[in-house]
């Protein structure tokens, strides 16, 4: 591994937010979410980690036959269900359980149901109880569930809703979402509601199985707290190194654009990361990074394989020194919060020439 840049997984630390999740979780099961290559950490090896967890949850078909062929045989919920018959087979045959959230995917089933083997199908509906993205409306529940629970390929109807404003605790919309969904849901099971927001914030939900995602890779999903206040710890450690060191005079400019300018002769370092890392293109000057020295902050644009940082009250850092982007040590959301973004953009658009480094903390 030659390159300067990599992102460190903690193993160690998305078990200790999981066992964080099930403690918050009581009685109901934890399926983690585990989608978008595990928010960008690998989901193969996350998933791995979690030998004992009772299911897991992805977006589509393809993460979910990838972890099929790794040889994991947890229920596994597609969220986005199946949108043709070759998809629906594929699900069958994998025994895998399907979110449905359109009435098209409701005639889909009836259509092809026949042809499937007795009990193959395990679905979710999903109800919109108050986000207005994906889900079946309320009031056509009852006629979805006569429907499908008649059909001798289903052998299980459970329900399942998202919250829209579930990190803003005190939002009205919360409330009536619960209502809404305690309502829909009587006479199903299996029943999922809670993301990490409302499990953190204690919400009461009639749910049997909630389906954490940020939360075990140590970010924060409520405004206003702190993973470390959460109790949480950062899974992901971005990390790169300083590849040179210059003096910039006053009045001389650094970087594309010449966005930022001297005031004072300047210590600047260049760090081997940029956008084309998945690091924000849009971070600015003043964006914090970690060195071995302390906390300094980045100048000027980022380039697509660079950044510039202060070093002037860093004078111990030298060429070849680590510089920590995000992780042990430096919040990923006051990153995000600086770029005018989320921890979970930051995770995910990690690009894939950066090396994961999977570990166990010592």
């Amino acid at each position: 591994m030659h390159r300067c840049v990599r992102a460190t997984i903690d193993l160690s630390a998305f078990r200790a937010n999981h066992a964080r999740a099930r403690v918050l979780a009581g009685a109901r099961a934890v399926w983690p979410v585990i989608k978008g290559d595990a928010y960008g950490h690998g989901m193969l090896a996350l998933a791995r980690a979690l030998p004992d967890a009772p299911g897991f949850c992805v977006a589509d078909l393809d993460e979910a036959l990838l972890l099929r062929e790794a040889g994991l045989r947890q229920p596994i919920l597609v969220l986005q269900g199946a949108h043709d018959g070759a998809a629906l087979r594929v699900a069958a045959e994998h025994w895998l359980t399907l979110g449905v959230h359109a009435p098209e995917q409701v005639e889909l089933i009836v259509r092809d149901a026949p042809s499937l083997p007795a009990r193959a199908l395990a679905l979710w509906l999903k109800v919109d109880t108050g986000m207005h993205r994906l889900g079946l409306d309320p009031a056509e529940l009852d006629a979805v569930r006569a429907r499908l629970s008649g059909l001798r390929a289903v052998r299980e109807l459970g329900v399942m809703t998202h919250f829209a404003c579930a990190d803003e605790p005190d939002h009205p919309l919360n409330l009536r979402q619960r209502s809404a969904f305690a309502a829909a849901s009587r006479g199903l099971a299996p029943r999922s509601a809670c993301n990490s927001a409302a499990l953190l914030a204690g919400a009461p939900v009639a749910d049997s199985i909630v389906r954490p995602g940020i939360m075990l890779y140590g970010a924060s999903p409520l405004l206003g707290s702190t993973a470390a206040e959460l109790g949480l710890a950062p899974v992901m450690t971005l990390s790169s190194r300083v590849i040179a060191i210059r003096t910039v005079a006053p009045g001389e400019t650094v970087g594309y654009g010449a966005t930022w300018t001297a005031r004072r002769t300047t210590r600047v370092g260049y760090v081997a990361v940029g956008y084309g890392d998945g690091y924000p293109r849009h971070a600015p000057t003043g964006t914090p990074v970690r060195t071995l020295a302390g906390e300094v902050p980045t100048l000027g644009r980022v380039s697509m394989d660079s950044i510039s940082i202060d070093l002037t009250g860093a004078p111990s850092v030298r060429v070849g020194d680590s510089v920590t982007l995000w992780g042990q040590g430096l919040d990923v959301d006051r990153v995000a919060r600086a770029a005018g973004t989320l921890g979970y953009e930051l995770l995910t658009r990690l690009t894939a020439r950066v090396p994961r480094v999977v570990r166990e903390r010592a």
